[in-house]
């Protein structure tokens, strides 16, 4: 599994966790790598950089990225969507606002982590409200150069 896709994946558990426990972001990054190591297991796990931004990015931006959320699904408020899916949208908007990552790799990124821990009827719904999100991006960014 490619280092960014493993970041990923870690960064949306992460997420998830604050999402249900409502704890500090923070706090969910330590629980996380806690239960990466057992008592079998002699070596605190490594720092991963990538996920931390990833997570921390995410909630820092959580207001208006859940604003971008609910302007693009039509019919879905956002507590009535599915946590994992939710969090997989929050995750995928954030990087999409870096820049730093193609859009379709991002996208593509977010439509596997929803084949591996949402339902097929999701797919769908996360493509679409990304694409939305991506393509007001992409005209807004246009409309100003």
């Amino acid at each position: 599994m490619a280092a960014r896709h493993r970041s990923r994946k870690r960064a949306l558990q992460v997420l998830f966790e604050w999402d249900m426990r409502g704890e500090p972001i923070d706090r969910a990054i330590a629980h996380y790598y806690d239960s990466l190591y057992s008592e079998e297991s002699e070596k605190k796990p490594k720092p991963d950089k990538f996920m931390e931004e990833l997570a921390r990015g995410t909630v820092a931006q959580a207001i208006e990225i859940d604003k971008k959320i609910e302007a693009k699904s039509e019919h879905w408020r956002l507590e009535r969507m599915p946590v994992v899916d939710r969090n997989i949208l929050r995750l995928a908007i954030f990087e999409l606002g870096q820049q730093a990552v193609p859009a379709p790799v991002i996208i593509d990124e977010a439509l596997e982590l929803a084949r591996r821990f949402s339902g097929d009827e999701s797919l769908a719904f996360i493509n679409g409200v990304l694409d939305a999100v991506h393509r007001q991006a992409a005209a807004a960014g246009s409309a100003g150069e």
